[in-house]
């Protein structure tokens, strides 16, 4: 569960953000207190049980094929030769607005979003990892993001707009550091410290 990590949802003027928030479905709640605290109004308790106790499995398990198992009968779209990272978390109470292509990594620890719970109401989407892309240790995606293929997110960042195909993104909130293979800002810095062991 999560509260909602990025405010109010208003585009705050980088171009991607907005994206995110227009693909994403918003259920009001009424009543008194926060839309956490009717949880059981939006999933039903044994499902989200059921649910989390798989992902726990999943969690601890060294065994990818065991996880791609686990993780398909909740409803998730896995394609071939997907690869879960020990600890890593995809949403447990909408498993089934996840799609992983084939090929993917998702790092240790790393956490997929389907779902915002704020006060007056939540919000769902569809998290889409892209053939061949690799989310990094730690790395969280929030809900409605699109991570194209071949992208690269660093570890321990936080994904709050789509990812392009190729690029890599890192930071708190991630931002793009490269495209298709190119270097950040100054490349032959890159280029020296691979050369040299740093």
């Amino acid at each position: 569960m999560t509260d909602a990590q990025d405010g109010d949802g208003d585009d705050d003027g980088d171009s991607t953000a907005g994206r995110r928030h227009e693909r994403l479905t918003r259920h009001p709640t009424e009543g008194r207190g926060n839309s956490l605290m009717r949880w059981t109004d939006a999933k039903s308790p044994l499902v989200v049980s059921r649910n989390y106790a798989a992902v726990l499995v999943a969690r601890a398990s060294p065994s990818l094929r065991l996880k791609n198992h686990l993780f398909r009968a909740l409803g998730m779209s896995v394609g071939e030769g997907v690869a879960w990272g020990l600890e890593s978390t995809p949403d447990v109470f909408w498993p089934e607005l996840i799609t992983v292509e084939d090929d993917a990594i998702i790092g240790y620890d790393a956490t997929l979003l389907c779902h915002e719970f704020l006060q007056e109401e939540y919000r769902t989407g569809e998290v889409h990892v892209g053939e061949r892309a690799m989310i990094g240790a730690g790395a969280v995606v929030l809900p409605g993001v699109r991570i194209g293929a071949d992208a690269q997110v660093a570890a321990n960042s936080l994904v709050d707009s789509d990812v392009p195909p190729g690029a890599t993104v890192a930071g708190v909130p991630a931002r793009v550091v490269s495209r298709d293979g190119e270097d950040g800002e100054d490349g032959e810095d890159d280029e020296d410290d691979e050369t040299s062991g740093a």
